[in-house]
């Protein structure tokens, strides 16, 4: 089984442009987020999927210094543009993590792919129906050739740039699990995905305050830092509307995270 991470990453963000190539502690944020991928142990290959817009240029730089693969595709038919970076690298199972996701946790993947592998899940993510981690822990993993079918069934524009939509609106066809968050991970009201200038400012400040000591600071790191610092905490989560987690309707088994 070749499992392959695969990063969703473009430079055309309206809300803060260029986002991906901004600075974390001296490197950018994708070669960053790249990195935490890169160390988790049940994932074989990183690739980036981004598109065949020039103005992508920098961040194939960005990806192949960081040791990451790139497969370059549309901007707007995302799930084509995942399906074909995994079947670039010959993946039979796909890790999905968005490029706005820099401090995605190697353990959390782990896990994840872990119980993927023991089996009776087609689906599993930690992000459906119920969300526990903090936004920014995401991590969805499924067959290659699962996503291959779901390409061939639907031409929705809303499946095609949110890739896995279709699966979580079909539990009859495809066995759905969510892991939960333990409870002292609990904590959805964190905000840690980059979408703004203010989440960028949190998400620096946490790899300024704990990258130096511990480069794979994850869940267990952020989490105390966060609870001890509740300003900070706050400073991006008042935003209406901050993010609509996937539904599949309640179908989704639920279990705990195992770490």
């Amino acid at each position: 089984m070749r499992v392959v991470a695969t990063i969703e990453s473009r430079m055309g963000s309206t809300r803060l442009p260029g986002k991906n190539a901004k600075p974390l502690a001296g490197h950018p944020m994708l070669a960053r987020l790249i990195e935490r991928v890169r160390a988790a142990d049940m994932v074989d290959t990183v690739c980036v999927a981004t598109t065949s817009d020039p103005s992508d240029d920098p961040l194939e730089a960005i990806a192949r210094g960081a040791g990451a693969e790139v497969f370059r595709g549309s901007t707007d038919d995302v799930l084509g543009r995942v399906l074909g970076a995994a079947r670039s690298v010959s993946a039979d199972v796909i890790v999905e993590i968005t490029g706005d996701c820099p401090l995605v946790d190697p353990s959390i993947v782990d896990a994840a792919v872990r119980r993927y592998a023991a089996g009776g899940a087609d689906y599993v993510a930690n992000i459906l129906d119920v969300l526990s981690f903090p936004i920014g822990f995401d991590v969805q993993v499924f067959a290659v050739d699962l996503l291959d079918e779901v390409s061939r069934l639907t031409d929705d524009p809303g499946d095609r740039v949110d890739v896995t939509p279709y699966i979580h609106r079909h539990p009859d066809r495809y066995r759905l699990l969510n892991l939960r968050a333990p409870a002292e991970l609990d904590r959805p009201e964190y905000f840690l995905c980059v979408d703004y200038p203010e989440d960028f400012e949190v998400v620096s400040h946490l790899f300024e305050a704990l990258y130096p000591t511990n480069p794979r600071f994850g869940a267990r790191e952020v989490i105390p830092f966060l609870d001890a610092r509740p300003e900070l905490a706050r400073l991006n989560t008042g935003r209406p509307g901050l993010f609509t987690f996937p539904s599949s309707g309640g179908a989704a088994r639920q279990e705990v995270m195992v770490l």
